[in-house]
């Protein structure tokens, strides 16, 4: 039997944490750095993956924005790209721009600090 894309993603036993794709360009640098800060501090199921699909490494597409219950860009050109599809749920900004290095301290903090703000905004 031949499973697809699809239904893998949403396989309920993945558990029940939110779900989190993190987006920024290629996927290499701001978004698996965001996807491992929020998975650490929040225990959120995150996957990685850029919007520019020339050189992406993992390319964003429909499987994956209905697999995320969050959808978080780092760019606001990203967030116009994707508001208007309606596979997307929740959508957030965090306004950081390409200029960071994997894993190094500024981003994390940064990400925290402008996910944080982000929440708050939502809940006010």
């Amino acid at each position: 039997m031949r499973i697809n894309r699809l239904y893998t993603c949403k396989n309920p036993h993945q558990g029940d944490a939110r779900k989190v794709l993190c987006v920024c360009s290629a996927g290499l640098l701001r978004s698996p750095t965001t996807a491992n800060v929020l998975h650490r501090t929040y225990g959120y199921n995150t996957r990685a993956a850029g919007l520019t699909k020339e050189y992406a490494l993992i390319p964003v597409d429909d499987v994956l924005l209905s697999w995320a219950d969050e959808v978080v860009v780092m760019e606001p050109w990203m967030y116009q790209e994707l508001e208007s599809n309606e596979v997307v749920k929740h959508l957030i900004c965090l306004n950081i721009p390409d200029q960071y290095p994997y894993m190094v301290q500024e981003l994390q903090d940064l990400i925290l600090e402008n996910y944080e703000k982000e929440k708050v905004k939502d809940n006010g």
